[in-house]
């Protein structure tokens, strides 16, 4: 099986002396939805950052399709698709302006812009809101937008960063019934976050789980839960986290600010 996504040795540490990401290394294989677990704080963006070109590691490398994040970073960019739970779209804009300013930063032709732009927007069931601005949108079609956004470029790769946190459990499973679709049929790889046991069960062919910048555990789901069959029956994936990850209550401390970079580095990393 081939390796798409490949880290050695990823360290960053921030001003202050702040250890974000701890010598983490794993590989993903292609085709593949691998899971990246963890509490709030473990170190899960900061990663994502990291293999998305947006921050540059303190030590270690990685590569994305074999390419050097650190020395080639535009190229790798271009491999990948990230939809991260804070939307990119302009609510002023219409969904199809959305996709075009979208396409215009990988320098697609006229006439790929609008072959893409109609694919994505069969693929999440929008054609015919198209010109509709978003601000009309509900949540689960901003997301839905959001996520063609990501795929207009026909990553290799879609890092997916909570895609549905705080999504009702109909809009949920559509979107996850998209992603499925784009692995089958596009032989996509996805990188998920999430806090949604249910989903990373049931979705991914392998997990991760990181905690204070350090990967506690890497299988499949069904060996992480025998792993911990002992100790805990019938262990559910909730179960084998809070085995890795200790049962005390973390916080999130996410400013506006914060929140208003974090769509800002979407942006960056879609082109």
């Amino acid at each position: 099986m081939r390796t798409i996504i490949e880290a050695q040795g990823l360290t960053k540490v921030y001003k202050g002396g702040i250890l974000a990401v701890d010598n983490v290394s794993f590989t993903v294989n292609e085709g593949e939805i691998f899971g990246f677990l963890g509490p709030n704080g473990a170190g899960k963006s900061t990663t994502i950052a990291l293999l998305t070109t947006l921050l540059s590691p303190t030590k270690g490398t990685a590569t994305i399709n074999g390419i050097d994040i650190t020395k080639h970073a535009y190229q790798a960019r271009l491999e990948l698709g990230f939809v991260s739970q804070d939307l990119a779209v302009e609510d002023a804009l219409t969904g199809y302006d959305n996709l075009r300013l979208q396409a215009g930063f990988y320098h697609l032709t006229r006439t790929e812009v609008h072959d893409r732009i109609a694919e994505v927007l069969k693929m999440v069931d929008l054609t015919g809101r198209a010109k509709d601005k978003v601000e009309t949108y509900s949540g689960g079609m901003r997301k839905r937008l959001d996520i063609a956004c990501g795929l207009i470029h026909r990553p290799r790769i879609l890092f997916l960063d909570e895609p549905t946190l705080g999504l009702d459990i109909q809009t949920r499973r559509e979107i996850w019934k998209y992603v499925n679709t784009l692995r089958e049929k596009n032989k996509m790889t996805i990188f998920l976050t999430t806090h949604y046991m249910d989903e990373a069960d049931s979705l991914c062919d392998r997990i991760a789980i990181i905690d204070r910048g350090v990967i506690k555990t890497l299988d499949t789901p069904s060996a992480l839960k025998e792993a911990i069959k002992n100790e805990v029956p019938n262990p559910t994936l909730d179960d084998v986290f809070l085995h890795y990850t200790g049962k005390e209550m973390r916080e999130d401390f996410t400013s506006k600010e914060e929140s208003f970079k974090a769509r800002n580095n979407i942006r960056r990393a879609r082109g």
